[in-house]
């Protein structure tokens, strides 16, 4: 009886296309995309390595050029940082490698995405792509520049006006700079604006998607304007300066996303009339 079972189980494995046809077919893509992933993933991680250790011999320097809107701010180059826990200072050294790596090595690891999206992409989508790989760095640049140069100088000069000089009767209140707190801040302040400056980048996706258009954007900008406050609110320090100086930016670039949108939108129009007038000629010729 278990001879004839067997013999049955093997006859149906033996019919069946999916058990070494279909079921081989479809996993072997898979694993060239598996191991394909793997490589982009470790050439990325070999890149960030490398910067790593390179920012880590450079941290101090890093750090010295990071200084400079503070220095502007206190209105004097003669400016004393301190660490109060023994390892503070090589953490934070740490720290500057590792947003310097991620930081230099952002083109390679943007290429490795690309080549592993773009085999899976239609030559017209290969070209819709690049400029957004290439408008992303130079936005997130963008808004590390206003930070370096505007944000943080007047908010420097905002916090320091808080301390007292003491006498008559009042204490003396000073600002002492650790370096780990002035790191976070300043990095914080940098990734927040990089971030939001890649709103143009995001709607323009999700409008060349289909996801949205200009005129639901439009409808939404209220909307818009209060959720850029409330992240202005999360991302930035609790001083008018910075939380202003991030909405701002955000709104206006709100609107040139919509203006984004818009042009894709009228691109897209374009393209499905000429499609069709090539389709009417086709037909006009049969």
């Amino acid at each position: 009886m278990s001879d004839l079972s067997t013999e049955v189980k093997n006859q149906d494995a033996n019919d069946d296309p999916n058990v070494d046809g279909e079921f081989s077919d479809s996993s072997a893509p898979l694993i060239e995309h598996l191991v394909e992933l793997r490589q982009r993933l470790v050439k990325a991680l070999i890149a960030i390595a490398v910067f790593f250790v390179i920012c880590f011999i450079f941290a101090d320097k890093i750090f010295n050029i990071l200084v400079i809107p503070y220095q502007r701010g206190a209105g004097t180059d003669d400016v004393q940082f301190v660490y109060t826990a023994l390892q503070e200072k090589f953490f934070v050294d740490m720290k500057i490698a590792f947003f310097g790596a991620i930081f230099i090595a952002f083109p390679v690891i943007a290429t490795q995405i690309y080549k592993f999206v773009a085999p899976g992409l239609y030559k017209n989508e290969r070209g819709a792509f690049l400029p957004f790989l290439v408008a992303t760095p130079l936005l997130f640049i963008a808004g590390a520049c206003l930070v370096f140069f505007l944000i943080m100088p007047l908010a420097t000069q905002f916090f320091l006006s808080l301390e007292q000089t003491g006498g008559n009767g009042l204490a003396k209140i000073e600002n002492l700079q650790a370096v780990g707190s002035y790191l976070s801040l300043i990095m914080t302040l940098i990734f927040a604006f990089g971030l939001v400056f890649q709103l143009p980048v995001v709607i323009s996706l999700l409008a060349r998607a289909g996801l949205t258009n200009s005129t639901w954007l439009k409808a939404q900008r209220k909307y818009a304007l209060l959720c850029i406050v409330v992240v202005g609110a999360v991302l930035t320090p609790p001083d008018p300066i910075s939380q202003i100086g991030l909405a701002v930016p955000s709104y206006l670039l709100y609107e040139i996303s919509i203006f984004c949108a818009s042009l894709i939108e009228k691109s897209k129009a374009k393209r499905l009339a000429e499609e069709e007038g090539d389709e009417v000629d086709l037909d006009d010729e049969a």
